[in-house]
């Protein structure tokens, strides 16, 4: 503490409320730079966008592949139609030799093997020529140069080429179809776990909210200054109280004391508005301490205080509330050095003293006003506004 003329001031302390307003902006801040369930949902949709074209681009080259394949296998049988016409050939070659095999049939005969066996070739070399692949050609060799000996060399190149075309467009499909089928498993196993992510993230959002949303109520219902309830939680707990003393078997009585703080504006004159603060949060804290568990303290405004006792045996029991209430006052202000603040306070009970428990606040504000024209530093039951309690 320091002393200024006198009298001892406490150390300045930060205010509650700037305090939760800078917290509340810092997380603000922090939370718009981590991604939300949206970004990660855009995210894992990019992602499988591209597995998506990946696997179609992989489709494609396989179909071409197999195309590639099938054709080699055209080019492949055409050969083997070539090569049997060729031993055909050959037969009817090796029988023109022996002139005991000649008849009146042979010359038609062979000239009918030999114009197949030209016309099968002339096919193959089209169909070889014509790949819409880059393939070796053949070029076409005259009919009258069209001999088994000359072909079968063409025939064994052609054959050998073609063979390793359509093994390797084989083992490329085989290859390109498990490069797809492990993409569509990636791309499986990386949409649930983006999804797994998503839920996760959406969880915590969920509960980040309900947790501002819980703050939010509680300040809607507390004093950001000390803490207490405000008076719309005041008034939501007088209702609630009332509703349950209605409903209860045994009578129930309820009560309110309204403290007001005498000489509280020369603290704020004299000292300034931090040490007034200052004041308020050390006597809210010390008027918590003071009352039972199920009584209810709260700031109604300004240095107006006021506390709901739900249960209580009689106006003695209520008078030694008020005294307790009187005595926090006191020794928040002896123990900051000010000098000059005391209490009144009000006390009205319902049914005793108001048929209404929603005149409570008011008759206890009465009778505290009451008191404050005898004289003030003491307490008043509404009943008996004019008789000042001695402390």
């Amino acid at each position: 503490m320091t002393t200024v003329d006198g009298n001892k001031i406490p150390t300045p302390i930060p205010e509650h409320a700037i305090a939760g307003h800078a917290r509340l902006r810092g997380t603000a801040r922090v939370r718009r730079l981590r991604p939300g369930p949206a970004s990660v949902g855009v995210a894992a949709l990019l992602f499988l966008l591209f597995g998506l074209l990946y696997v179609v681009l992989q489709i494609r080259t396989v179909f071409s592949d197999q195309l590639k394949q099938e054709y080699a296998g055209l080019v492949l049988e055409a050969v083997e139609r070539v090569d049997s016409a060729r031993e055909q050939l050959a037969v009817w070659q090796r029988m023109a030799d022996s002139p005991a095999s000649r008849d009146a049939t042979f010359v038609p005969a062979y000239d009918a093997a030999r114009a197949e066996f030209a016309r099968r070739f002339a096919s193959l070399v089209a169909l070889v020529n014509a790949s819409p692949s880059t393939a070796p050609s053949v070029p076409p060799i005259p009919t009258t140069q069209v001999t088994p000996e000359a072909v079968a060399t063409v025939l064994a190149s052609v054959s050998a080429y073609w063979r390793a075309q359509r093994d390797a467009s084989s083992d490329d499909v085989r290859l390109r179809v498990a490069h797809v089928a492990r993409t569509l498993i990636a791309l499986a196993a990386l949409l649930f776990c983006m999804l797994l992510t998503a839920l996760g993230m959406y969880a915590k959002r969920n509960l980040q909210l309900a947790g501002l949303s819980h703050e939010f109520e509680h300040a809607s219902l507390h004093d950001s200054l000390t803490g207490l309830s405000n008076r719309r939680k005041l008034l939501a707990a007088l209702e609630a109280a009332a509703k349950s003393a209605r409903t209860a078997v045994v009578e129930q009585r309820l009560a309110v004391l309204y403290i007001d703080l005498d000489g509280f504006k020369q603290v704020n004159d004299s000292f300034g508005h931090r040490t007034g603060d200052e004041f308020l949060a050390a006597v809210s804290a010390r008027f918590r301490a003071s009352v039972r568990r199920g009584d209810l303290v709260a700031r109604i405004g300004g240095d107006e205080f006021a506390v709901l006792v739900r249960t209580f045996a009689g106006d003695e029991e209520l008078a030694e509330i008020a005294r307790r209430l009187i005595a926090c006052v006191v020794e928040t202000d002896e123990q900051m050095g000010i000098g000059r603040v005391r209490a009144s306070v009000g006390i009205a009970s319902y049914p005793d003293d108001v048929d209404d428990h929603r005149r409570l606040i008011a008759a206890a504000d009465a009778a505290m006003y009451q008191v404050k024209r005898d004289g003030k530093n003491g307490f008043a039951f509404a009943a008996q506004t004019g008789r000042e309690a001695a402390l």
